[in-house]
């Protein structure tokens, strides 16, 4: 049986960047890594300025039903094909990427502890905690580097739905969490106790 885990915080929060090192500690051949926002749903069918407006914070943007699929799929050890977002577009790319079935799935993305149907599959649920001026920075800085964002787009999408929908969603998710992280990966108490959990899980597995 799969031990899974759901890393959920804010955007910017570091989540991301957790994920990695519990993969890099671990080991990538042990992880079955599903990240939430690869399965936003496909706008491809509307004008570029008016997939661009949609709320992308809202749980209404992403296909939950599939990734409950995926993860419920693994846990029974068949492998999936997960798919792959173009956040440049808004739509998603033709390929996928396979995912084979591994004794950890880890799962992060902003708003797995917000949904109660995922909520309930996770054994380990972690919430990243870090302060919203660092958070907004950070997004500001991927979102100009990695996703062809002006700084106005940036501006205007936080103000619009970024930060309302953390508000409404995203944090009152945290009540939720089995652990709470400040700062993320940069919390090395944290992703020690984490190390040390999953090392557990996987001895008693082997």
């Amino acid at each position: 049986m799969s031990f899974t885990i759901g890393i959920a915080g804010g955007s910017g929060s570091g989540k991301t960047t957790l994920a990695r090192l519990i993969m890099e500690h671990i080991g990538p051949e042990h992880i079955a890594f599903l990240p939430h926002d690869a399965y936003y749903k496909d706008f491809s069918h509307l004008p570029l300025e008016e997939r661009a407006r949609q709320n992308f914070d809202h749980p209404n943007a992403l296909e939950t039903d599939l990734l409950i699929e995926h993860i419920q799929a693994l846990k029974r050890g068949e492998p999936v094909h997960r798919p792959v977002y173009d956040f440049a577009t808004y739509s998603r790319k033709p390929e996928t990427v396979l995912v084979e079935p591994r004794p950890v799935i880890l799962v992060e993305g902003i708003l797995v502890l917000a949904e109660p149907r995922l909520r309930a599959l996770f054994d380990l649920k972690l919430y990243v905690d870090t302060d919203p001026d660092i958070r907004f920075i950070r997004r500001l800085l991927r979102d100009i580097r990695e996703r062809g964002r002006t700084l106005d787009m940036v501006v205007e999408q936080y103000l619009r739905t970024v930060r309302p929908m953390h508000l409404e969603f995203v944090e009152p998710s945290k009540r939720y969490a089995d652990l709470i992280i400040p700062e993320g990966g940069l919390n090395t108490v944290a992703l020690e106790v984490i190390l040390a959990r999953i090392w557990d899980k996987l001895r008693k597995e082997m």
